[in-house]
């Protein structure tokens, strides 16, 4: 670990003088030294994933695709989610609109004499193992990311942003940042004040960070893989999500959307909480109200009609009716 984070460290400075800062001195902000080195991190790390989609991703989809690609157009939307989150320009909205209110708060919390006490403290000698603290602090923000999830389908007013990760019809390996920009604001929202409250070192922070985000584009690939009996259970594969997103079974449970298979990354909250569908298949993925026999639903073409559509559904300005019928669908939506 003390390797890794050192060879990290010594790319973050390289790129940071190189690139970062004289260009900061060149547009006169150089009141922005400190953060901008905190950006180039993430830029790094961003493009560090997209390097990994790119190259080993990408290939498996090619080898075992689950269906062949008939929308280009979507999968580039896709791609632009997932270069606005993963090389800092979202994390740049959070800077300005986020960190200032939690740093208020937990400045003003500090005062009055609150001081989190570090997960990794807990238990000297084994969970101050780097390794051990990295496992402990994973499973803490999955189930923050597991419950989030669930109140998305739960209540009406999140699941009209979330619809717009649920409207790809074409998922793929670039789907995991297809979100309303208002819906991950909210989201990352939670995860700083969990972050705040549990004390997860900077370090720690970025690794979680980067690890759910790699595994969340893994398990929204266009790919025909799963992990087997146990490891199902141990790992979110890409069959295990996929049937997350199928547009078959949405349509047969009542409130803003029904749902299975919510986790991130470890599907033992979808096991202890009885959300778990295990050896489901490859369907069609969508919302159901999308399909012409359902009413052919609009969720938008483009980026900012989707980000406008997902506006209008949360304010009640979309009329049509959020709640999937529960009628069963035909069989050329269950299965692929």
């Amino acid at each position: 670990m003390d390797t890794l984070s050192q060879l990290f460290g010594q790319c973050q400075q390289w790129l940071f003088e190189t690139l970062v800062q004289p260009a900061l001195f060149h547009l006169g902000l150089s009141n922005y030294i400190e953060d901008a080195y905190d950006a180039t991190m993430w830029l790094l790390v961003g493009a560090a994933q997209i390097a990994v989609i790119v190259l080993v991703f990408g290939p498996l989809q090619r080898l075992r695709p689950v269906e062949p690609v008939t929308d280009r157009r979507q999968i580039g939307i896709d791609i632009l989610y997932t270069l606005i989150h993963r090389l800092g320009a979202f994390r740049l909205a959070l800077f300005f609109l986020v960190d200032p209110l939690w740093d208020s708060v937990f400045g003003q919390l500090h005062v009055w004499g609150f001081a989190p006490q570090p997960l990794d403290h807990i238990w000297p000698g084994v969970t101050d193992n780097a390794w051990v603290s990295l496992a402990m602090y994973l499973l803490v923000f999955d189930a923050v990311d597991y419950f989030y999830h669930r109140a998305q389908h739960r209540y009406g007013w999140l699941w009209a942003l979330h619809a717009v990760h649920h409207s790809q019809r074409q998922m793929t390996m670039w789907s995991d940042d297809r979100n309303h920009l208002l819906d991950d604001l909210l989201r990352d929202a939670v995860v700083v004040l969990v972050s705040q409250l549990v004390g997860v070192p900077p370090a720690q922070f970025v690794a979680v960070v980067a690890i759910t985000q790699l595994a969340q584009s893994l398990s929204h690939a266009n790919l025909r893989l799963h992990f087997g009996a146990v490891g199902e259970r141990l790992l979110v594969s890409p069959r295990f999500h996929r049937h997350h997103h199928s547009i078959a079974y949405d349509a047969s449970r009542p409130g803003p959307a029904g749902g299975y298979n919510f986790a991130a990354l470890f599907p033992v909250w979808d096991v202890l909480f009885r959300t778990a569908r295990f050896g489901v298949g490859y369907g069609p993925t969508g919302i159901h109200d999308q399909l012409p026999e359902r009413g052919g639903r609009d969720y938008g073409q483009g980026f900012w009609s989707q980000q406008w559509l997902g506006i209008r559904r949360m304010l009640g300005r979309d009329r049509a009716d959020e709640s999937p019928a529960a009628q069963p669908l035909p069989p050329s939506a269950e299965r692929v």
